[in-house]
């Protein structure tokens, strides 16, 4: 009874709306509704599963008389993919001509405008940092509709596109889609309605290098959120490509009711049909179409095209050339030929006709490697003979790329190498783990931004891009060395545009081919000798790992210690190399290493380091944060000092594509295994992923070149303003590295400084850093420069790295303790003296040895003193006689028989002073004059004149 209240519930809302809407008509008699007057739908289901089909009219209030509901159909019927559901017999019936149906699905694959029910979000991730940065606007930043796909955003900004849609059993969606660069963090997911993830295989998803690929996930019963997502990050100022997606289809959805047409440039041939089929090239159709029409000869249409346009008029970049083979005169015919698929015409006015073919020619030298033989044909040369060649046979000098159907499709030139066959074995513990190199002579004419992609595949697996060079660059050679002895794929693709528009606008635009040369080729030929050691059964072999050929004996002699082997056979015969500072070489003289140990000299003193704990493993594994417009994240630096025996220490992963992988089922083709690599990492943290997403990975360096304190080596240098200045008392160590990895910028390979400064505040790894004026860790793209700050980075203690401090004499006692200087500025090495301990006198002995020494000092000068005072007395006794005997004669008194006292006489007269003398007075007497006679001089005034007698 419950679906009855509903459905009485509902036809009286629908008289209410018939009464509301129309009032004029209340009083006019309505006549009975007409079956295309209105259209059958079903109530909401209930609670025990059942609805109920109602007539609902087109326009409420203009009849009446409509059929009474009747149960309907289960909630979980469906028709199959090709049927709907006629709701008036409540029966599946096939679609007609021209139209389909998925059944229990919905399809979107017109994007002329986003479709409704779809939501397109932007959001910046970066929050203001208060310095004056404007956080970037990504309100414009969304999936844009282009027609017959959607096309994602290309900055750093996070764009999603959602779809809500609710399940009436389990179903799925699927998807083409387009993911050319891995710039872009492209992800799927599901959540349902508790904001929950589906469990699917991985929510990333692969690169795509051949086009549109197909993606399909399950989906649960209930409602489901649909997320696509990218987020974009620029690697040197690149921008990357966007990501496409196109068809997209979800079943398990209710019933429905009608067919939907076929978009133009489809038909449906048949009823019943479950998709429309794409129209041939050269014929074009409108929405709905049960068949294709064919254009006019003047006029051309790709597959799945809407209408026809017009023929461009050929011109001389729609046809190319062959040679046939040689014949015994030597001659070779040349053979023309339309680009296919052709769509020029040739009856344009100006247009390019098609030169007749069999015109013959000399034919061109053979191919290094190659003779001519009796019937004129190259054949490869026998083994032990070789052949230098001047130019290809293909086509001159140089091979090219034709016209297209399209601007923007790839023209493609695969070479595929069944293995190699180096001369001698790799080691493991090698620097350079090289099996064969291949080198290529390339230009590119282009007016727009056309791209040239070199790329390689292992193994028969999907290529991976190498290099990549965008508009015209001149005629130039590139290597890239191989490490892998597998079956190895060399793909060159070509695009004129990477924009996906039609027309073909950039004909003129090509990319041409001069050489290309592989080495060690397995089977191959040779295009040159190189010299090897005689061996005693006659052959000779390439010298060994670190022996270089003596030119004067031909015997291969191992390198001196102190240097390594260098070179490449195709260069010129290699020779021994001195080692770079703070290097040397291995057992087998076959590259420098450092044992992470170094010695500094400085004026007055010789500093040792010992870099041991920062050089095992992977040393750092993260580097600074780096902040691009709207989205925060890393640079992802791994970093290793120094080998073991040459080997490299640091390992990065591409985790994009290993994060895919079943555990257990490593990629060993995409690790990259160096001193320094790089990539770029977003954290988890950042969008709400559950693992961390990082960048193909790349080799910064992976060859040490020294270990100094000088900013040059080599032709490197480390600027030291590109840093804060360190202790002016002790310089950086600085790692030198270069790479062999040649890229667009950098033909002469990478290059990488790592300054090392002692901090013994940052125990442990430290804190690496780049120049501020670099975030990216280089400012040419082809140096990287870092600085690494670590109390690991201290030079080893020695002795002028303490002083001493002497304490006080305690108790006969006196104790000598070390301390370090401050700042300290070293780590291990030579730990602080204990502390040393020895007698002495204290302050009390030598307090009683002064006072001593002060009591008989004070005791002499008391005897002294007494001495010199009765030795005064005597003298005042003396002089007090001769002034008497002086006023004596002045009275005419009778002169005495002596005028002085002579010595030893007692003088013990009672004498009566009228003035008493100072004390100065008494030592100025002393030291009156004495005659030579002993006597004291004494001045005496007579009594009648002035004139002073001297006695």
């Amino acid at each position: 009874m419950a679906g009855t209240g509903t459905g009485a519930r509902w036809m009286l809302l629908t008289l209410c709306l018939a009464t509301t809407v129309q009032p004029g008509r209340t009083g006019e008699r309505l006549h009975v509704c007409k079956e295309s007057e209105y259209h059958y739908e079903y109530t909401a289901c209930d609670s025990t599963g059942s609805r109920w089909r109602v007539a609902v009219p087109h326009m409420p209030g203009l009849c009446t008389g409509l059929p009474d509901p009747v149960k309907g159909t289960e909630c979980s019927f469906s028709c199959k993919a090709g049927e709907f559901l006629d709701m008036k017999a409540q029966a599946c019936k096939p679609c007609a001509e021209g139209t389909y149906s998925l059944g229990t699905g919905v399809r979107f694959d017109e994007w002329d405008e986003v479709p409704h029910g779809f939501a397109n979000v932007a959001t910046n991730l970066e929050v203001d940092n208060g310095f004056g940065d404007t956080v970037e606007n990504c309100t414009a930043s969304t999936w844009v509709p282009l027609g017959d796909y959607v096309a994602s955003n290309t900055d750093e900004c996070t764009a999603t596109l959602m779809y809500a849609v609710n399940l009436k059993q389990s179903g799925t969606v699927s998807f083409e889609y387009i993911y050319p660069d891995s710039s872009i963090v492209f992800e799927f997911f599901v959540q349902n309605d508790q904001c929950q993830p589906t469990v699917e295989e991985s929510r990333w998803m692969r690169t795509t290098e051949k086009g549109w690929e197909f993606h399909s996930v399950e989906l649960s019963r209930g409602n489901n959120v649909l997320y696509w997502r990218t987020t974009a990050f620029s690697v040197w100022s690149k921008v990357p490509k966007p990501v496409l997606v196109r068809n997209i289809g979800i079943t398990g959805v209710a019933y429905t009711s009608e067919c939907f047409p076929c978009k133009p440039g489809t038909y449906a041939p048949a009823a019943g049909s479950s998709a429309c089929q794409l129209c041939p090239a050269n014929t074009f159709s409108s929405k709905g179409a049960t068949a294709c029409q064919p254009c006019e000869p003047s006029t051309y249409a790709e597959p799945g095209s809407a209408s026809c346009k017009p023929r461009p008029p050929c011109t001389d970049k729609d046809y190319f050339y062959t040679h046939t083979a040689c014949d015994t005169r030597g001659e070779t015919q040349l053979m023309f030929k339309w680009a296919e698929p052709k769509i020029c015409s040739e009856e344009l006015p100006q247009a390019a006709k098609l030169p007749p073919s069999g015109v013959k020619t000399k034919c061109p030298p053979c191919n290094p490697g190659f003779a001519k033989s009796n019937r004129s044909t190259c054949q490869p040369c026998p083994y032990g003979s070789y052949s230098n060649g001047s130019s290809w046979e293909v086509a001159g000098d140089h091979i090219y790329t034709a016209a297209g159907a399209s601007d923007n499709d790839f023209m493609i030139l695969t070479l595929v190498v069944p293995g190699f066959s180096p001369p001698s074995p790799v080691l493991e513990d090698a620097e350079s783990k090289e099996v064969a190199r291949i080198t290529f002579v390339f230009e590119t004419v282009c007016s727009v931004s056309c791209e040239l992609y070199f790329m390689v595949g292992i193994n028969s697996r999907t290529n991976t891009p190498v290099e990549t060079w965008t508009g015209p660059k001149g005629k130039q050679s590139y290597t890239y060395v191989v490490e892998k002895n597998a079956t190895m794929s060399f793909t060159w693709a070509f695009q004129r545009t990477p924009y996906h528009e039609a027309g073909r606008r950039y004909t003129s635009d090509v990319a041409k081919l001069y050489s290309v040369n592989v080495t060690n080729v397995l089977g191959g030929v040779a295009s040159f000798c190189r010299q090897c050691a005689p061996e005693p059964a006659g052959s000779c072999a390439p010298c060994p790992p670190g022996n270089a050929m003596d030119r004067g004996s031909g015997t291969c002699q191992p390198c001196p210690p102190g240097t390594y082997l260098r070179g490449h056979p195709s260069d010129g015969t290699p020779a021994c190399h001195p080692c770079g500072p703070g290097t040397h070489s291995n057992q087998l003289r076959s590259l420098c290493y450092n044992n992470c140990s170094f010695s500094l000299a400085l004026p007055g003193r010789i500093l040792r380091y010992d870099f041991s704990a920062l050089a095992t493993g992977t040393a750092f594994a993260s580097g600074p944060s780096f902040t691009a417009k709207g989205l925060k994240y890393f640079h992802h630096f791994n970093i290793s000092l120094c080998g073991n025996q040459g080997r490299k220490m640091a390992s990065c992963m591409d985790n994009v594509t290993d994060a895919r992988l079943p555990v257990g089922e490593g990629d060993p083709d995409r690790v990259v295994t160096s001193y320094v690599c790089q990539s770029i990492l977003v954290p988890p943290d950042v969008m709400g992923y559950k693992t961390a997403v990082s960048s193909q990975p790349v080799s910064l360096a992976d060859r040490v070149m020294g270990v100094t304190a000088s900013s040059t080596l080599d032709g490197i240098t480390s600027p030291p303003e590109h840093f804060p200045p360190g202790h002016p008392d002790l310089p950086d160590i600085i790692f030198f590295y270069r790479s062999n990895d040649m890229t667009q910028p950098c033909s002469g390979g990478r290059a990488t400084t790592i300054r090392l400064r002692c901090d013994p505040l940052r125990p442990g790894a430290g804190t690496l850093a780049v120049p501020s004026k670099c975030p990216e860790g280089t400012c040419d793209g082809c140096t990287f420069h870092f600085l690494w700050v670590t109390g690991e980075g201290c030079p080893r203690c020695s002795a002028g790295h303490y002083r001493p401090i002497v304490g006080a004499c305690l108790g006969g006692i006196q104790r000598t303790t070390y301390v370090w200087r401050e700042p300290r500025l070293c780590r291990g090495g030579q730990s602080l003296p204990a502390q040393k301990v020895k007698g002495c006198r204290s302050v009390d002995f030598w307090l009683k040895v002064g006072i001593s020494a002060g009591t008989c000092a004070a005791i002499l000068l008391a005897a002294l003193a007494a001495y010199f005072w009765k030795k005064n007395q005597k003298l005042e006794y003396k002089y007090s006689k001769l002034v008497m005997n002086a006023a004596a004669k002045e009275s005419e008194l009778p002169a005495p028989d002596s005028c002085a006292i002579m010595e030893g006489e007692d003088a013990e007269d009672d004498l009566v002073f009228a003035n008493k003398k100072s004390l100065f007075g008494k030592i100025k007497s002393l030291t009156s004059k004495r005659t030579p006679d002993g006597f004291d001089s004494v001045p005496l005034k007579t009594s009648s004149s002035s004139t002073t007698m001297e006695l």
